[in-house]
Protein backbone atom coordinates (compact mmCIF):
# COMPACT_ATOMS: atom_id res chain seq x y z
CA UNK A 1 0.00 0.00 0.00
CA UNK A 2 2.84 2.42 0.72
CA UNK A 3 6.52 3.26 -0.68
CA UNK A 4 9.15 4.79 0.98
CA UNK A 5 10.95 8.05 -0.91
CA UNK A 6 13.76 9.75 0.74
CA UNK A 7 13.51 13.94 -0.01
CA UNK A 8 16.80 14.82 1.81
CA UNK A 9 15.07 15.79 4.88
CA UNK A 10 15.22 14.35 8.44
CA UNK A 11 12.68 11.61 7.64
CA UNK A 12 11.52 9.31 4.52
CA UNK A 13 8.53 10.21 2.48
CA UNK A 14 5.17 8.09 3.07
CA UNK A 15 2.96 8.14 -0.13
CA UNK A 16 0.48 5.81 -1.02
CA UNK A 17 1.67 4.25 -4.21
CA UNK A 18 -1.50 1.86 -5.86
CA UNK A 19 -4.96 2.36 -5.53
CA UNK A 20 -6.69 0.37 -2.82
CA UNK A 21 -9.54 -2.16 -4.07
CA UNK A 22 -12.69 -2.35 -3.13
CA UNK A 23 -13.47 -4.22 0.26
CA UNK A 24 -16.74 -5.56 -0.62
CA UNK A 25 -17.85 -7.57 2.53
CA UNK A 26 -16.39 -4.41 4.15
CA UNK A 27 -18.61 -2.12 2.62
CA UNK A 28 -21.72 -4.67 2.41
CA UNK A 29 -21.38 -5.29 6.37
CA UNK A 30 -21.21 -1.06 6.84
CA UNK A 31 -24.74 -1.19 4.71
CA UNK A 32 -26.18 -3.45 6.50
CA UNK A 33 -25.26 -2.28 9.92
CA UNK A 34 -26.45 1.00 9.53
CA UNK A 35 -29.80 0.81 8.05
CA UNK A 36 -31.55 1.84 11.14
CA UNK A 37 -29.22 4.23 12.90
CA UNK A 38 -29.70 6.80 10.40
CA UNK A 39 -32.44 9.11 12.15
CA UNK A 40 -31.06 11.25 14.89
CA UNK A 41 -32.41 11.57 18.20
CA UNK A 42 -33.52 15.13 18.89
CA UNK A 43 -33.17 14.77 22.70
CA UNK A 44 -29.44 13.47 23.05
CA UNK A 45 -29.07 16.64 20.38
CA UNK A 46 -30.28 19.28 22.40
CA UNK A 47 -29.47 18.10 26.01
CA UNK A 48 -25.92 17.47 25.10
CA UNK A 49 -25.87 21.06 23.24
CA UNK A 50 -27.31 22.67 26.32
CA UNK A 51 -25.87 20.87 29.07
CA UNK A 52 -22.22 21.50 26.92
CA UNK A 53 -22.84 25.27 26.64
CA UNK A 54 -23.97 25.56 30.36
CA UNK A 55 -20.55 23.53 31.47
CA UNK A 56 -18.47 25.97 28.91
CA UNK A 57 -19.78 29.65 29.69
CA UNK A 58 -20.09 28.75 33.59
CA UNK A 59 -16.01 27.70 33.53
CA UNK A 60 -15.27 30.60 31.44
CA UNK A 61 -17.14 33.42 34.02
CA UNK A 62 -15.29 31.46 36.94
CA UNK A 63 -12.11 32.15 34.73
CA UNK A 64 -12.82 35.56 34.36
CA UNK A 65 -14.29 36.26 37.56
CA UNK A 66 -12.23 34.75 39.98
CA UNK A 67 -8.30 35.90 40.59
CA UNK A 68 -5.43 34.14 38.89
CA UNK A 69 -5.17 30.96 41.23
CA UNK A 70 -6.31 27.92 42.17
CA UNK A 71 -9.78 28.41 40.80
CA UNK A 72 -8.63 29.38 37.10
CA UNK A 73 -6.40 26.71 36.95
CA UNK A 74 -8.98 24.29 37.58
CA UNK A 75 -11.72 26.32 35.29
CA UNK A 76 -9.36 27.40 32.20
CA UNK A 77 -9.04 23.31 31.03
CA UNK A 78 -12.66 22.43 31.75
CA UNK A 79 -13.66 25.45 29.61
CA UNK A 80 -11.65 24.94 26.58
CA UNK A 81 -12.51 21.09 26.54
CA UNK A 82 -16.32 22.26 27.15
CA UNK A 83 -16.18 24.98 24.09
CA UNK A 84 -14.26 22.03 22.06
CA UNK A 85 -17.15 19.59 22.33
CA UNK A 86 -19.70 22.49 22.16
CA UNK A 87 -17.70 23.64 18.42
CA UNK A 88 -17.24 19.79 17.37
CA UNK A 89 -21.14 19.96 16.61
CA UNK A 90 -20.47 22.29 13.42
CA UNK A 91 -19.26 18.84 11.97
CA UNK A 92 -23.02 17.09 12.92
CA UNK A 93 -24.43 20.06 11.08
CA UNK A 94 -22.75 19.98 7.75
CA UNK A 95 -24.19 15.57 7.58
CA UNK A 96 -27.30 16.75 9.13
CA UNK A 97 -30.78 17.66 7.07
CA UNK A 98 -31.94 20.93 8.88
CA UNK A 99 -35.35 19.30 8.90
CA UNK A 100 -34.40 16.62 10.82
CA UNK A 101 -33.23 18.87 14.04
CA UNK A 102 -35.88 21.92 13.72
CA UNK A 103 -34.24 25.19 15.34
CA UNK A 104 -30.70 23.05 16.51
CA UNK A 105 -28.20 25.05 13.82
CA UNK A 106 -29.80 28.17 14.68
CA UNK A 107 -29.53 27.63 18.54
CA UNK A 108 -26.26 25.91 17.45
CA UNK A 109 -24.67 28.90 16.22
CA UNK A 110 -26.29 31.53 18.91
CA UNK A 111 -24.57 29.20 21.58
CA UNK A 112 -21.39 28.48 19.77
CA UNK A 113 -21.04 29.69 16.31
CA UNK A 114 -21.25 33.14 16.04
CA UNK A 115 -19.60 33.55 20.02
CA UNK A 116 -17.02 31.90 18.92
CA UNK A 117 -17.18 33.24 15.60
CA UNK A 118 -16.91 30.23 13.56
CA UNK A 119 -20.50 30.08 11.59
CA UNK A 120 -22.06 27.21 10.72
CA UNK A 121 -21.82 28.71 6.90
CA UNK A 122 -17.53 28.14 7.11
CA UNK A 123 -18.82 23.87 7.19
CA UNK A 124 -21.75 23.73 5.00
CA UNK A 125 -21.30 22.89 1.57
CA UNK A 126 -17.64 22.65 2.55
CA UNK A 127 -17.11 19.43 4.58
CA UNK A 128 -19.36 16.92 1.98
CA UNK A 129 -16.14 17.68 -0.21
CA UNK A 130 -14.18 15.77 2.11
CA UNK A 131 -16.28 12.66 1.36
CA UNK A 132 -16.77 12.90 -1.99
CA UNK A 133 -15.29 10.03 -3.34
CA UNK A 134 -13.88 12.07 -6.43
CA UNK A 135 -12.25 14.56 -4.04
CA UNK A 136 -10.59 12.57 -0.78
CA UNK A 137 -6.96 13.15 -0.57
CA UNK A 138 -6.56 15.14 -4.12
CA UNK A 139 -5.77 19.04 -4.20
CA UNK A 140 -9.87 19.49 -4.35
CA UNK A 141 -9.89 17.97 -0.76
CA UNK A 142 -10.62 20.92 1.43
CA UNK A 143 -9.19 18.55 4.71
CA UNK A 144 -6.54 16.73 3.35
CA UNK A 145 -2.84 17.03 3.01
CA UNK A 146 0.05 14.59 2.61
CA UNK A 147 1.08 15.26 5.96
CA UNK A 148 3.14 11.80 6.32
CA UNK A 149 5.17 13.11 3.45
CA UNK A 150 6.19 16.04 5.62
CA UNK A 151 9.50 16.92 7.84
CA UNK A 152 8.92 17.10 11.57
CA UNK A 153 9.36 20.61 11.33
CA UNK A 154 6.61 20.82 9.30
CA UNK A 155 4.38 18.76 11.14
CA UNK A 156 4.93 20.86 14.81
CA UNK A 157 4.37 23.98 12.42
CA UNK A 158 1.28 22.89 10.92
CA UNK A 159 0.10 22.58 14.89
CA UNK A 160 1.13 25.61 16.37
CA UNK A 161 -0.05 27.86 13.44
CA UNK A 162 -3.46 26.73 14.55
CA UNK A 163 -2.44 29.16 17.75
CA UNK A 164 -3.20 32.11 15.79
CA UNK A 165 -6.93 31.14 13.85
CA UNK A 166 -8.77 33.30 16.67
CA UNK A 167 -7.04 36.79 15.84
CA UNK A 168 -7.37 35.53 12.20
CA UNK A 169 -11.46 34.92 12.43
CA UNK A 170 -11.33 37.82 14.57
CA UNK A 171 -9.42 40.33 11.83
CA UNK A 172 -11.47 38.12 8.90
CA UNK A 173 -15.53 39.04 10.24
CA UNK A 174 -14.65 42.47 12.23
CA UNK A 175 -12.14 44.25 9.57
CA UNK A 176 -12.02 42.16 5.88
CA UNK A 177 -15.89 41.25 6.11
CA UNK A 178 -17.07 44.72 6.33
CA UNK A 179 -14.03 46.53 3.79
CA UNK A 180 -15.18 43.86 1.28
CA UNK A 181 -18.95 45.40 0.74
CA UNK A 182 -16.72 48.16 -1.00
CA UNK A 183 -14.37 45.89 -2.89
CA UNK A 184 -15.51 42.83 -5.46
CA UNK A 185 -12.51 41.78 -5.73
CA UNK A 186 -11.69 41.66 -1.57
CA UNK A 187 -15.32 39.98 -1.35
CA UNK A 188 -14.45 37.73 -3.68
CA UNK A 189 -11.58 36.33 -1.89
CA UNK A 190 -13.26 36.75 1.70
CA UNK A 191 -15.43 34.02 -0.03
CA UNK A 192 -12.95 32.19 -1.74
CA UNK A 193 -10.17 32.09 0.63
CA UNK A 194 -11.91 33.07 3.88
CA UNK A 195 -14.99 31.11 3.92
CA UNK A 196 -13.88 27.72 4.96
CA UNK A 197 -12.75 25.59 7.57
CA UNK A 198 -9.64 24.14 5.72
CA UNK A 199 -6.64 22.87 6.46
CA UNK A 200 -5.47 22.41 2.39
CA UNK A 201 -4.08 26.15 1.11
CA UNK A 202 -4.42 25.12 -2.04
CA UNK A 203 -8.43 25.05 -1.56
CA UNK A 204 -10.70 27.74 -3.09
CA UNK A 205 -14.33 27.57 -1.97
CA UNK A 206 -17.05 27.89 -4.81
CA UNK A 207 -19.90 30.95 -4.93
CA UNK A 208 -22.42 29.44 -2.73
CA UNK A 209 -25.87 28.05 -3.92
CA UNK A 210 -28.78 30.95 -3.29
CA UNK A 211 -30.18 28.45 -0.44
CA UNK A 212 -26.40 28.61 1.30
CA UNK A 213 -25.56 31.98 0.47
CA UNK A 214 -28.95 33.75 2.04
CA UNK A 215 -27.37 31.28 5.26
CA UNK A 216 -24.41 33.12 4.83
CA UNK A 217 -25.43 36.46 4.45
CA UNK A 218 -27.05 36.39 7.86
CA UNK A 219 -24.13 34.43 9.81
CA UNK A 220 -21.73 36.62 8.54
CA UNK A 221 -23.42 39.73 9.44
CA UNK A 222 -24.21 38.62 12.61
CA UNK A 223 -20.36 37.15 13.58
CA UNK A 224 -19.03 40.25 11.99
CA UNK A 225 -21.23 42.67 14.39
CA UNK A 226 -19.78 40.60 17.15
CA UNK A 227 -16.90 40.97 16.28
CA UNK A 228 -16.76 44.61 16.10
CA UNK A 229 -18.93 44.90 18.97
CA UNK A 230 -15.46 42.44 20.80
CA UNK A 231 -12.88 45.59 19.55
CA UNK A 232 -14.85 48.58 20.07
CA UNK A 233 -15.71 47.65 23.96
CA UNK A 234 -11.99 46.78 24.17
CA UNK A 235 -10.33 49.55 22.41
CA UNK A 236 -12.93 52.09 25.00
CA UNK A 237 -12.48 50.31 27.59
CA UNK A 238 -15.63 48.87 28.61
CA UNK A 239 -14.05 45.61 28.60
CA UNK A 240 -10.88 44.71 30.30
CA UNK A 241 -8.01 44.16 27.61
CA UNK A 242 -6.84 40.89 30.20
CA UNK A 243 -10.00 39.32 29.60
CA UNK A 244 -10.32 39.38 25.85
CA UNK A 245 -6.52 38.31 26.02
CA UNK A 246 -7.56 35.29 27.72
CA UNK A 247 -10.55 34.86 26.04
CA UNK A 248 -8.36 34.57 23.07
CA UNK A 249 -6.11 32.08 24.92
CA UNK A 250 -8.49 29.62 25.14
CA UNK A 251 -9.40 29.60 22.16
CA UNK A 252 -5.81 29.31 20.75
CA UNK A 253 -6.11 26.50 23.02
CA UNK A 254 -9.44 24.98 21.31
CA UNK A 255 -7.83 25.06 17.87
CA UNK A 256 -4.85 23.13 19.08
CA UNK A 257 -6.70 20.29 20.76
CA UNK A 258 -8.78 20.02 17.35
CA UNK A 259 -5.44 20.10 15.45
CA UNK A 260 -3.83 17.66 17.72
CA UNK A 261 -6.93 15.72 16.53
CA UNK A 262 -6.97 16.50 13.06
CA UNK A 263 -3.38 15.04 12.91
CA UNK A 264 -4.47 11.62 13.88
CA UNK A 265 -7.55 11.82 12.49
CA UNK A 266 -6.04 10.29 8.91
CA UNK A 267 -2.92 8.67 8.08
CA UNK A 268 -2.02 10.98 5.52
CA UNK A 269 -0.84 9.02 3.21
CA UNK A 270 -2.43 9.89 -0.14
CA UNK A 271 -0.10 11.88 -2.36
CA UNK A 272 -2.35 14.14 -3.71
CA UNK A 273 -3.04 12.49 -6.94
CA UNK A 274 -5.83 9.87 -7.37
CA UNK A 275 -8.66 9.85 -5.44
CA UNK A 276 -9.14 7.22 -3.06
CA UNK A 277 -11.47 4.39 -3.25
CA UNK A 278 -14.25 4.44 0.15
CA UNK A 279 -12.22 1.51 1.45
CA UNK A 280 -8.92 3.22 0.78
CA UNK A 281 -10.88 6.59 2.53
CA UNK A 282 -11.22 3.89 5.69
CA UNK A 283 -8.07 2.41 5.75
CA UNK A 284 -6.53 6.40 5.36
CA UNK A 285 -8.73 7.16 8.88
CA UNK A 286 -8.62 6.37 12.26
CA UNK A 287 -10.76 4.92 14.66
CA UNK A 288 -10.53 5.58 18.97
CA UNK A 289 -12.76 3.27 20.29
CA UNK A 290 -13.21 2.63 23.95
CA UNK A 291 -12.33 1.69 26.76
CA UNK A 292 -10.30 4.36 25.94
CA UNK A 293 -11.52 7.16 27.88
CA UNK A 294 -9.35 9.85 27.02
CA UNK A 295 -10.73 10.01 22.94
CA UNK A 296 -14.36 11.34 24.40
CA UNK A 297 -12.46 14.55 25.63
CA UNK A 298 -9.99 15.37 22.52
CA UNK A 299 -12.22 13.35 19.95
CA UNK A 300 -15.75 14.14 21.20
CA UNK A 301 -19.14 14.18 19.57
CA UNK A 302 -18.54 10.86 17.54
CA UNK A 303 -14.98 12.60 15.95
CA UNK A 304 -13.48 9.05 17.69
CA UNK A 305 -14.91 6.82 15.23
CA UNK A 306 -13.62 8.67 12.40
CA UNK A 307 -12.85 5.99 10.13
CA UNK A 308 -16.32 4.70 10.54
CA UNK A 309 -17.64 7.93 9.34
CA UNK A 310 -16.13 8.05 6.40
CA UNK A 311 -18.02 4.61 6.09
CA UNK A 312 -21.43 5.79 7.08
CA UNK A 313 -21.18 9.41 6.65
CA UNK A 314 -25.20 9.71 7.55
CA UNK A 315 -24.83 8.15 10.85
CA UNK A 316 -25.51 10.74 13.57
CA UNK A 317 -23.10 10.70 16.12
CA UNK A 318 -24.64 9.00 19.40
CA UNK A 319 -25.15 6.26 16.98
CA UNK A 320 -21.55 5.55 16.06
CA UNK A 321 -20.44 3.69 18.96
CA UNK A 322 -23.62 0.76 17.98
CA UNK A 323 -22.44 0.62 14.67
CA UNK A 324 -18.62 0.12 15.38
CA UNK A 325 -19.57 -2.92 17.81
CA UNK A 326 -22.19 -4.29 15.18
CA UNK A 327 -19.12 -4.16 12.49
CA UNK A 328 -17.04 -5.84 14.82
CA UNK A 329 -19.67 -8.74 16.07
CA UNK A 330 -20.08 -8.99 11.50
CA UNK A 331 -16.28 -9.20 10.65
CA UNK A 332 -14.22 -9.96 13.57
CA UNK A 333 -10.73 -9.34 14.21
CA UNK A 334 -10.12 -8.76 10.56
CA UNK A 335 -7.01 -6.84 9.31
CA UNK A 336 -8.84 -3.82 8.08
CA UNK A 337 -10.31 -3.13 11.57
CA UNK A 338 -7.04 -4.10 13.03
CA UNK A 339 -5.48 -1.31 10.89
CA UNK A 340 -8.19 1.65 12.13
CA UNK A 341 -8.75 0.80 15.76
CA UNK A 342 -5.81 2.37 17.50
CA UNK A 343 -6.35 2.41 22.14
CA UNK A 344 -5.56 6.10 21.86
CA UNK A 345 -3.81 9.15 20.64
CA UNK A 346 -0.28 8.07 20.82
CA UNK A 347 -0.29 5.06 18.14
CA UNK A 348 -1.83 7.15 15.51
CA UNK A 349 0.53 10.24 16.36
CA UNK A 350 3.59 7.50 15.98
CA UNK A 351 1.98 6.59 12.46
CA UNK A 352 1.64 10.59 11.30
CA UNK A 353 5.48 11.06 13.37
CA UNK A 354 7.58 8.26 12.77
CA UNK A 355 9.55 7.39 9.95
CA UNK A 356 8.93 3.64 9.14
CA UNK A 357 6.03 3.71 6.68
CA UNK A 358 3.04 1.26 7.18
CA UNK A 359 2.29 -1.69 5.03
Amino acid sequence: MTEQMQDGGDRPRRVIADQVPEDRALLAAAAAIGRDLARPDPRIYWLDMVVTAVIAYGALAAMLLSPLGPVTIVAAPIAILAFYRGISFIHELSHLKRSALPGFATAWNLLFGIPLLTPAFLYDDVHVLHHARTNYGTERDPEYLPLASMRRHELVFFLLVSILAPFGLLVRFALLAPLSLFSRPLRRWVIQRGSALAINPAFRRRIPTDAVRRAMIVQEVAASLWAIAIVALTLTGTIRLGNVLLCLAAGSAVALVNQLRTLVAHRWENDGGEPLSLTGQFLDSINVPPPALLPALWAPVGLRYHALHHLLPSIPYHALGTAHRRLRERLGETAALAGVDHPGLIAPLRTVWGAVPIR
